[in-house]
């Protein structure tokens, strides 16, 4: 029988080499992934006591490239990121950046009126002002007592 020596180095090396394959599988594109990923703003939505205000990431994207329409219950925003670079003299070009088309419905959480939502593109934030139908505000009654 021989006796063989443990090196954990040797076990830490191989471990890493399999994380390194491991992510770049994952997060650099290549041949084998050849299906691009969606691009998705993301979007954060806040309530006051009038209005619902939602704000949507949109960097890089013309204010002519975008569509927004509301409804009662939700808003839904689509455009386009135009891929305005190119490779010249049969250069490489890596990128991180999704282009193409997107389309998000996003749905608000009561009743908005829907003829009076005001917009906002500032920075690549696009902000809007969604108003809460009358109904849907948080009116203050005094109660009587008898």
């Amino acid at each position: 029988m021989s006796l063989i020596l443990y090196n954990p180095l040797r076990e830490m090396d191989s471990f890493q080499r399999q994380m390194n394959q491991l992510f770049d599988e994952v997060f650099v594109p290549s041949e084998r992934h050849s299906d691009r990923q969606e691009f998705s703003p993301k979007a954060e939505l806040t309530e006051t006591e009038e209005a619902y205000v939602l704000k949507l990431e949109l960097p890089g994207i013309s204010p002519d490239n975008l569509d927004i329409q509301a409804t009662r219950d939700a808003v839904t925003v689509s455009g386009d990121r135009q891929d305005t670079h190119s490779t010249e003299k049969d250069g490489v070009r890596r990128t991180e950046f999704h282009y193409g088309s997107f389309h998000r419905v996003i749905p608000v959480p009561g009743l908005i009126q829907n003829s009076e939502v005001k917009a906002n593109y500032d920075a690549g934030i696009l902000t809007l002002t969604l108003p809460k139908v009358e109904e849907a505000k948080n009116k203050v009654v005094k109660v009587q007592l008898s």
